[in-house]
């Protein structure tokens, strides 16, 4: 059996989409109650993970200032989380990354360990050792850019990559993975599209 430590995981924050929805405003730098965006994701998955990757293409100084490492897209023009897949992949010293985006500060703080566990041959009828992926599943569908993902997998992501797809679920799908079942906690994966939403989950981080 093989079990998923902390220090064999590699934290990813995805920060490098456009926003269209936002007006173009790089979200993980939005100010919520007087701290960026980013922040509460960085403070709840520090102690879950090794190290911490940011992963932005633009505002590198910004993100910089946050104290971890930044990295960019290989492709150019925005070509999706699965290109910040790849970049993480290429620069964690870990096994594994666990994968976020920077619009959800609700996020889980048992994220990983309840990832991890699906890789658990206790917890599944896959062996192990052909489980590569784990997702978070909200009780009503995947949340894709929550998930726990195997380095091995590197070069099949550069080939999927390189001929044209782009799509979170098709790559998926080519692998072993499992869903990891987060209906008690279907808030984690409340994210910021719109300026409604940054004031509803201002109000809900005031409460916490």
């Amino acid at each position: 059996m093989t079990t998923i430590y902390n220090k064999n995981v590699t934290g990813m924050i995805l920060a490098g989409g456009k926003a269209r929805r936002m007006g173009g405003q790089d979200k993980g730098l939005i100010d919520i109650n007087g701290q960026a965006m980013i922040q509460y994701v960085l403070d709840v998955l520090k102690p879950q993970v090794n190290e911490i990757l940011i992963n932005a293409n633009r505002n590198i100084t910004a993100y910089k200032k946050f104290g971890y490492p930044v990295i960019s897209d290989q492709l150019e023009d925005y070509q999706g989380p699965l290109a910040g897949f790849a970049a993480a992949m290429e620069a964690s010293k870990t096994d594994y990354i666990c994968t976020c985006p920077c619009d959800g500060p609700l996020i889980a703080q048992d994220l990983v360990t309840r990832l991890s566990s699906a890789m658990d041959s206790s917890n599944t009828n896959i062996p192990t050792a052909e489980v590569e992926i784990a997702v978070a599943h909200d009780g009503q569908r995947l949340q894709p850019v929550y998930a726990l993902i195997s380095c091995s997998l590197q070069q099949s992501l550069l080939d999927y990559l390189s001929s044209g797809e782009r799509k979170i679920d098709r790559w998926y799908a080519q692998h072993n993975y499992k869903a990891v079942d987060f209906s008690d906690k279907q808030d984690c994966f409340i994210n910021i599209n719109t300026p409604e939403d940054q004031t509803n989950i201002s109000k809900q981080l005031t409460r916490k």
